[in-house]
């Protein structure tokens, strides 16, 4: 069964860091772009950030670049979103999905993306 699993969500004050993670099972992410999407109550679902197959190009929303940085592992089938500096705007659910691609380019459309994972919350408050 092919699943994508978040976790690493949680509350968080401003200013604060959260890593979160995503494990792959039931496919291997070696030939899969990864990226990770959030929602905000009441907003539609937005790109935050994508990884390229082989980890070398990243792309990331004007909002969070700087501050967030995703990486993968794919020996142990795993990405990682680190969120620093974070904001209270930058409160959502957080979804990792995968791509069976290996282009290089943007991956910012859902449309893209063939697995997602359920979501992990990530809530900046003080």
């Amino acid at each position: 069964q092919v699943q994508l699993v978040e976790s690493g969500g949680g509350l968080v004050q401003p200013g604060g860091s959260l890593r979160l993670s995503c494990a792959a099972s039931g496919f291997t992410l070696d030939y899969f772009a990864v990226g990770w999407f959030r929602q905000a109550p009441g907003k539609e679902r937005e790109f935050v950030a994508s990884i390229s197959w082989s980890g070398g190009v990243t792309y990331y929303a004007d909002s969070v670049r700087g501050r967030f940085t995703t990486s993968r592992d794919n020996a142990k089938n795993l990405l990682y979103l680190q969120m620093n500096s974070l904001k209270p705007e930058d409160t959502a659910v957080y979804y990792c999905a995968a791509a069976a691609t290996i282009t290089n380019g943007p991956m910012s459309q859902e449309g893209k993306y063939n697995y997602w994972g359920q979501g992990t919350q990530v809530t900046v408050s003080s």
